[in-house]
Order: structure tokens, then C-alpha cells, then sequence
């Protein structure tokens, strides 16, 4: 069974991170989606990564959740928790989202939560944060769940996702948060240095708060394995650096992608 490092995922983050000033043709937005997430794609790796020539992942169909309730029990499982993404981190209040609805960025640019359409069967939102502390401001973390009927629908999930950045570079979040001047780039496996999913994406842009000021960091990273899709959005805040927000979506798309492999892998 193939193990994903965080060593491995660093390649895509890492990617995105330096061309984050480039807007692919594949483009997405965040956070109202129960998420709070960032974006933009990278180049590939300078050495050939043994893993090149395909995932090591080979799903089985009988163990793929069909139902709501089996979506819900996976959503749960998989779903990035507090320890996940470093010391330190805590639940914020509310923790969790209710799996039968999902984030929709409506006409006017604004995150809504908005009942699961027939192409998904459930998604699960988290809401964590490192707490200020010695005059630097939260860390703020979303993760995000979602489990498909198809891998067709996870597909189109991805493309929509790559397409929301295109259509609205500035976003509000909820009331009192905003983010401004998104790039997204997105990336098959092999491509890019996403060496840990079947496809991925990433999305950057600048963060503004009524409470905590800005601009701040706003990053965001989405993976598919199979009909399963996951995120997390971290954004900074004053005396964060961009690295301590990196950190925590790396640790925390590893951590999921690694939970959904374990549930949905034909076993050897």
C-alpha cells in the first residue's frame, strides 16, 4: 500500500507557492465552501521522482461508499482533526459543519452554505486555528471532506474549483472577511510535483479581516483520490509567517489523503 509523505506533498505546495504570481487556465476559489482554502499550481520537480510513472493506488469498487450515511462515516474518518495539522492547534467554535450541505460561491462572489446537490454524497468542514499568542495574531485552518457517488463528479468538483478563482478573483468569505487577487493552478498526478493524488490544485491570494486587519497570507490546496475530494485553506495573520501556514496544509492534506487511501484501497 503506498504511503504518502509529507515530504512527498511539499513538491506540489512547494510548486505552487513559486508560481503563485501565474494564473493557470484551470483556476479555483475558497473558503465559504465549509472551507477556508488557497491556491496556486507549481512547476515540476527538478529530479524524477520514482513515483513518476503512476499512483501507486488501486481503489476497490466494493469498499467505495454508496450511500449517505457510508459518505458521512467516511467524511468523519478522513476529516483533518486539530492534531493533524501541528502543536498547538485547537478546534474553534463551531468545529464542524453538518455533511449534508456544502460551500457555494453564488453570483455576486460570496460564500454560501447551500443543501449537497445529487453529484455529492456528503462533505464535512473543520474549523481550527492556532490561538494567538505573544503579540501574533491566529493561524486559521479549514479542512474540508467531500465524497462523490463517481469519480466523475470529484473530477468535475476539481474543474469548478479551478474555474471560481477566473470568475471571481475577490471573494468574501463570511461577513467581516474577505480575500482579493486569486490565482489557482491545477495539476494531474505526475505534473507539477503532485506526486501524492490523482489531481490536485492550489490557490493563493490576500486576506483582509475586520478583526485581524491585512493583508495576510491566504493559501488554499485540494487533492482527489478517486470519488473523494480534500482541502485546507489556512490564512495568516499578523506576525505569522507564510512558512508556519504552509506547514500546517501540508501536514493536513497528507494526514486525509493518507486516511482516504486506508478506506478505500483494494486490499493486497
Amino acid at each position: 500500500m503506498y504511503r504518502r509523505r509529507l515530504r512527498l506533498c511539499c513538491g506540489a505546495l512547494a510548486a505552487g507557492l513559486l508560481l503563485a504570481g501565474c494564473s493557470g487556465a484551470e483556476d479555483r476559489g475558497p473558503e465559504g465552501a465549509g472551507s477556508e482554502e488557497a491556491d496556486a499550481k507549481g512547476a515540476a520537480p527538478s529530479s524524477p521522482s520514482p513515483s513518476a510513472t503512476g499512483l501507486d493506488f488501486t481503489p476497490d469498487p466494493g469498499r467505495a461508499p454508496d450511500t449517505r450515511a457510508e459518505a458521512e462515516r467516511l467524511v468523519r474518518i478522513v476529516g483533518a482533526a486539530p492534531v493533524d495539522l501541528g502543536p498547538g492547534y485547537v478546534r474553534r467554535s463551531p468545529y464542524q459543519s453538518e455533511p449534508g450541505y456544502w460551500p457555494v460561491l453564488d453570483a455576486n462572489c460570496v460564500w454560501q452554505r447551500e443543501p449537497l446537490p445529487d453529484t455529492a454524497l456528503a462533505s464535512l468542514t473543520r474549523y481550527m486555528e492556532l490561538p494567538a499568542e505573544d503579540g501574533k495574531g491566529p493561524i486559521r485552518v479549514a479542512a474540508v471532506v467531500t465524497v462523490h457517488p463517481t469519480v466523475v463528479d470529484a473530477e468535475w468538483e476539481m474543474a469548478e474549483t479551478l474555474e471560481e478563482a477566473l470568475r471571481c478573483p475577490d471573494q468574501q468569505l463570511r461577513q467581516g472577511e474577505r480575500i482579493t487577487g486569486l490565482l489557482s493552478q491545477g495539476a494531474d498526478f505526475g505534473l507539477m510535483g503532485n506526486f501524492t493524488s490523482e489531481d490536485t490544485l492550489t490557490e493563493a491570494g490576500e486576506y483582509f479581516s475586520d478583526q485581524l486587519g491585512g493583508p495576510h497570507y491566504y493559501y488554499w490546496v485540494q487533492s482527489r483520490l478517486s470519488q473523494v475530494t480534500v482541502a485546507v485553506v489556512g490564512k495568516g495573520a499578523k506576525g505569522r509567517s507564510d512558512e508556519e501556514v504552509d506547514a500546517a496544509l501540508l501536514q493536513g492534506v497528507s494526514q486525509m489523503l493518507s486516511r482516504a487511501e486506508i478506506e478505500l484501497e483494494a486490499q493486497e
